[in-house]
């Protein structure tokens, strides 16, 4: 096994949760440190502060992946006698590259609000506040038959033929390919001044618009002609639409005091604040991983019996109860759940790495109960 780059880690990390799927003026990416460079430990966390430093240099972390992007808002100097220039100072003289998924995670398949629905049970999940419909085109490549099954493979694992909870999808067609090299070519099949004959397969898949570049790359690169011959064909056909929080339904209706405990319980929190009278019936749940105030009226357009999120603003409150829908707040800091998430799908992408994935144990939940 080979032990990887930080780009490397990055580039199949953004298969899953690319860039453009962040809200505008979110400050994901790269946010200290140099990705170029082996890495043989990653950790991953909600936040990053002093303690989560510590925790990174005591595993031998090259890199954190985090949820939250530790430069929020730009910063006016790196003062090492505060708390912030202390940070940076730390991760940068330990060599720990840090680099922040936040809404773009938010909104990936299988990302923190998938993962929130599935930590309450939902079933039948929809997105409830779309922010993307993703234009898809259409590869078709030609390769002799012999490199077919390297070809395709290359293709699914650049992210080409996903669709829907399906991967590596493809279609093949076999023909004839003919071609006549000319003084200057160094083919690998047929001679100079020759017109050849072969064997070959017609591979199609389909691929967001956004990553055709690296997908194409990706062929070219695994394609054992000096020129590879493929079309690119622009869809009117769109991917499912992508978004913020999900919408769906619990197995069995419950109290809304019972789901309140069921929330509790599910997303481990000590806590939550409710909304609403406690004799409401609940089996429609929306939820919205971090601070969802902007979407109470989605979720009463949804036909949510119940809005899950975090940081519920006073006022936000009145709102939804002048609309009579009860709202249920476990905090921001769920969205911890996002922690053993991006390992268990880094761990099963890079299996073939020498590279380890490591949930962050440092609490950065910053209340407490009393």
């Amino acid at each position: 096994m080979k032990i990887p780059n930080g780009q490397q880690i990055i580039e199949e990390f953004e298969k899953w949760s690319p860039k453009y799927l962040a809200m505008e003026g979110d400050p994901i990416g790269l946010h200290v440190g140099t990705l170029n460079k082996r890495i043989e430990r990653v950790l991953v966390t909600l936040d990053v502060d002093e303690a989560v430093a510590d925790e990174a240099i005591e595993k031998g972390a090259g890199l954190i992946i985090a949820h939250h992007p530790p430069i929020f808002r730009p910063l006016k100097n790196l003062q090492t006698d505060f708390p912030q220039g202390r940070l940076m100072e730390k991760l940068i003289k330990n060599d720990i590259a840090v680099y922040a998924a936040h809404t773009n995670l938010d909104v990936a398949w299988g990302g923190v609000n998938d993962l929130l629905a599935d930590a309450l049970g939902l079933q039948d999940a929809e997105v409830l506040v779309k922010t993307h419909e993703a234009e898809l085109v259409k590869i078709a490549v030609f390769v002799p038959e012999s490199h077919e099954g390297q070809v395709r493979k290359a293709l699914g694992d650049a992210g080409a033929g996903a669709i829907g909870d399906y991967d590596h999808c493809s279609y093949t067609l076999s023909g004839t390919g003919r071609f006549r090299p000319n003084a200057s070519a160094d083919p690998y099949i047929g001679e100079a001044g020759k017109m050849e004959e072969t064997a070959e397969s017609k591979i199609e898949v389909v691929v967001r618009k956004a990553e055709k570049d690296r997908v194409i790359r990706a062929m070219i690169a695994a394609h054992p002609y000096e020129e590879p011959a493929y079309d690119v064909f622009t869809l009117e056909n769109k991917e499912l639409p992508m978004g913020l929080g999900r919408v769906g339904r619990l197995k069995e209706e419950m109290t809304f005091d019972a789901f309140a405990e069921h929330v509790k319980k599910s997303l481990n929190v000590p806590f939550v604040r409710a909304v609403g009278t406690g004799k409401e019936r609940i089996s429609k749940v929306a939820v919205l991983g971090g601070d969802g105030n902007k979407y109470i009226q989605q979720a009463k357009r949804a036909g949510a019996d119940v809005y899950v999120t975090g940081d519920l603003y006073f006022h936000v409150a009145q709102d939804a109860q002048a609309i009579g829908l009860p709202v249920i707040d476990p905090g921001h800091h769920v969205e911890k759940v996002m922690i053993q998430g991006v390992v268990d799908h880094m761990a099963e992408k890079g299996a073939n790495w020498q590279c380890e994935f490591l949930a962050s144990e440092v609490n950065t939940e910053p209340f407490r109960l009393k």
